[in-house]
């Protein structure tokens, strides 16, 4: 299973579901990071050094941080999503689709079947 890092507007009920099929997920409440509005470069700097793939619902700023600094540990994007089981099985699919998350930019959309 994977090894993610949350960012702060992650929901917290899909991080449950996530850990419950296995997933260690740590998050940026975990890590006492939280409200202290760190920068997405930062956010991305930590999980790549505690080895860690982000999973965020920033789509934008971390597609972007992606081109710009593609040596990470992974970054899952997500669209918003208020069915968490759905979008915790969403995630799982997508996550046991990907031999190695590192350098790749996975995404995972609403209503999008894991094998799209």
């Amino acid at each position: 299973m994977a090894r993610l890092y949350a960012n702060e507007n992650f929901p917290v009920e899909v991080v449950h579901r996530l850990r419950e099929l296995g997933h260690d997920v740590l998050t940026t409440h975990d890590t006492g990071r939280s409200n202290q509005r760190i920068e997405d470069d930062a956010v991305l700097r930590f999980a790549f050094e505690s080895h860690r793939c982000v999973i965020t619902i920033n789509r934008k700023d971390f597609m972007r941080l992606h081109r710009s600094h593609p040596d990470h540990a992974g970054i899952i994007v997500c669209t918003e999503n208020r069915d968490f089981e759905a979008f915790a099985h969403r995630v799982d699919e997508k996550i046991k689709r990907e031999p190695e998350l590192a350098r790749k930019l996975v995404r995972v959309v609403r209503g999008q079947k894991a094998d799209q």
